[in-house]
């Protein structure tokens, strides 16, 4: 089978299996997302939901987080870890928005990766959940899964988001890329592929040599 045949398989069998392909983090809108997707670098999606609902009462918009103190969202954040680098890039990423989008996220990739601590995973999110554009977004599940697939062979997430960019149908990647994440989480672990209740194994090359 053909890598991009078995890609398709993959889309149609988690299609199937989470027909909500939704993202995990709570946000109201474009910068809100923005915000947690960076509070998520070695963090838990969980643990960012517990801190942003106060953080975004006091910071809602780019606006108000431009002027915050350091010291508060500091504070706000500590629990995410890698709190002080992270403070100082939500606050950058405020001021950049503000000086040159007018306080508005931009919807392009090449723009987003240069605000401050937001790279090509974040900007890619961004892109595909608030502006539904074709995006790859390669958290560690992405990475893990497409490569047990055999649809790549590297961990490095530029490689890997260049070739699942063309083996992914433009208007499915995204959601394909939210639906690896719960995949990753309930059946294909980083420890464990439960390969005996897994929709994908007639396609996975790991599981047809178990045969």
């Amino acid at each position: 089978m053909l890598k991009k045949e078995r890609a398709i398989k993959a889309v149609e069998g988690l299609e199937k299996l989470y027909p909500d392909a939704i993202c995990s983090l709570e946000y109201s809108d474009a910068f809100q997302l923005l915000i947690a997707t960076r509070l998520s670098a070695q963090c838990t999606d969980k643990r960012v939901n517990m801190v942003t609902p106060d953080l975004f009462k006091e910071f809602p918009t780019a606006e108000k987080m431009a002027e915050a103190k350091l010291s508060r969202v500091e504070e706000l954040i500590k629990t995410c870890g890698l709190y002080k680098t992270k403070a100082k890039d939500l606050i950058g990423i405020a001021k950049s928005l503000m000086e040159n989008y007018g306080g508005i996220v931009p919807d392009m990739i090449e723009e987003l990766t240069t605000l401050p601590g937001v790279g090509r995973k974040t900007a890619n999110l961004v892109v595909g959940d608030i502006y539904k554009k074709p995006a790859v977004v390669t958290d560690t599940h992405f990475i893990r899964i497409c490569n047990r697939l055999g649809l790549v062979n590297s961990t490095n997430p530029l490689i890997v988001e260049k070739e699942m960019r063309k083996l992914l149908p433009p208007d499915k990647s995204n959601d394909f890329c939210h639906r690896t994440v719960l995949f990753g989480r309930d059946i294909c672990t980083a420890r464990t592929a439960f390969c005996e209740k897994c929709p994908l194994s007639e396609i996975c090359p790991k599981r047809l040599k178990k045969k």
